[in-house]
């Protein structure tokens, strides 16, 4: 029996659902000295490069339709440099990405615990009971996600409803403009979702209009989301001061923590910790369950009992470790994700393979993003102006 088909509301919220996670707690934070206005531009600015990107992505799946990865297909649009390329950058995301997760994660398990854990106690808790259920597979993890994401999102309305008389309106007028483009690495991290695009694809048969909406609108509901959390942070935690945005960006810690030193009421704070636990741990169980299964294809290991006890002591010993030594890298490992790994795989890539197969190989068919040469190099000075940022900021 053929696979129904997918709808457009279902691939919004699939597109929705992988963008909205734990990239949206360093948000506030990693742009608190730029302003609430500026930063909109620069999520405006990151919305639509990634809606591109992805359009792109989409277009190079229906060339390729056989392909189901990003890796394969950069290997048959750009040769062995661009598959080579895919899984350095790949493998250097997905780590950066679950470090992050750990170290947040952690965090939360000694702010719930009173400080009476360590930090790699707490890490190593963390890891143990969700790692488990990365081990026990996607099933499992399917069946947790729905109840996590049904919190991830009545947390977040009631965090909304009850925080908006909180917010010091005045405080959203602070705004230093030179200062904004800085914000742009975890804006890409916030915003990615590009690799669910060929599983999304063939969701939806190939639909061309059918998956160009859902690509379109699953992104879009993200942004409206930040926007609403941006103001709700900027307005009730200023930037300067104990407790403050700036002290918190020092310490590497997400935008929650601040929250207990600016509202009286101690419900509005937990279900702002609610929150973030729900993107912490879904966004932790999709990457990390994405990238046990990037491992055991790429290294062909069986996911027996022996060959997914293997892979999960690769996926998740070498963050634990750097968790340890680093416990306050919550936002750094963010900022490198972003401005390294989602810069080149999700921005760049989707572009380089689309220029060869366009106009080396002769791969024809619906062009997903009009405007031919021009609209790919502007997107690629879009890519250039990133990086010139990360590596400046790195210095």
């Amino acid at each position: 029996m053929a696979e129904r088909q997918g709808t457009v509301f279902r691939g919004t919220m699939l597109v929705a659902g992988t963008t909205i996670g734990g990239g949206m707690l360093a948000l506030p934070v990693a742009t608190a000295e730029v302003g609430f206005f500026p930063s909109l531009l620069v999520y405006f600015c990151c919305w639509a490069f990634m809606a591109c990107t992805g359009l792109l992505l989409l277009e190079v799946c229906l060339w390729l339709k056989e392909d189901s990865n990003i890796v394969s297909m950069a290997g048959h649009t750009l040769g062995k440099a661009g598959s080579y390329f895919a899984w350095t950058w790949y493998l250097f995301l997905f780590y950066c990405l679950t470090l992050a997760y750990v170290v947040g994660g952690a965090n939360f398990i000694k702010d719930v615990a009173g400080g009476a854990l360590s930090d790699r106690s707490s890490a190593f808790l963390f890891v143990v009971l969700f790692g488990s259920l990365v081990y026990a597979g996607a099933k499992v993890v399917g069946h947790l996600n729905v109840v996590l994401m049904t919190g991830l999102a009545l947390a977040y309305f009631g965090f909304v409803v009850l925080g908006v008389s909180h917010i010091n309106v005045e405080m959203l007028y602070r705004t230093d403009w030179k200062a904004m483009w800085s914000a742009l690495p975890i804006a890409f991290v916030a915003f990615a979702y590009q690799g669910l695009v060929p599983t999304l694809a063939r969701y939806m048969h190939y639909d061309l209009a059918k998956t160009r909406r859902a690509i379109l609108l699953g992104s879009f509901i993200p942004l409206a989301t930040y926007i609403v959390w941006q103001g709700l942070i900027l307005g009730i935690v200023p930037l300067e001061g104990p407790g403050g945005l700036a002290e918190a960006r020092a310490a590497g810690q997400s935008a929650v923590p601040p929250l207990k030193h600016f509202i009286d009421a101690p419900y509005v704070y937990h279900l702002g910790q609610f929150f973030a636990f729900f993107a912490l741990t879904t966004s932790f169980l999709g990457v990390t369950l994405g990238l046990l299964d990037f491992l055991a294809d790429g290294l062909k290991v069986e996911k027996t009992a022996l060959g997914r006890a293997f892979l999960c002591l690769i996926v998740f010993v070498p963050p634990l470790i750097l968790a340890e030594l680093y416990p306050s890298i919550f936002l750094q490992a963010l900022t490198l994700a972003g401005g390294y790994g989602v810069a080149l795989l999700l921005g760049l890539l989707p572009i380089c393979m689309v220029w060869a197969g366009r106009y080396r190989k002769g791969l024809r068919g619906t062009e997903m993003l009009p405007g031919g040469r021009w609209v790919l190099v502007a997107l690629i000075l879009f890519v250039c102006i990133e990086l010139v940022i990360e590596v400046a900021h790195s210095l």
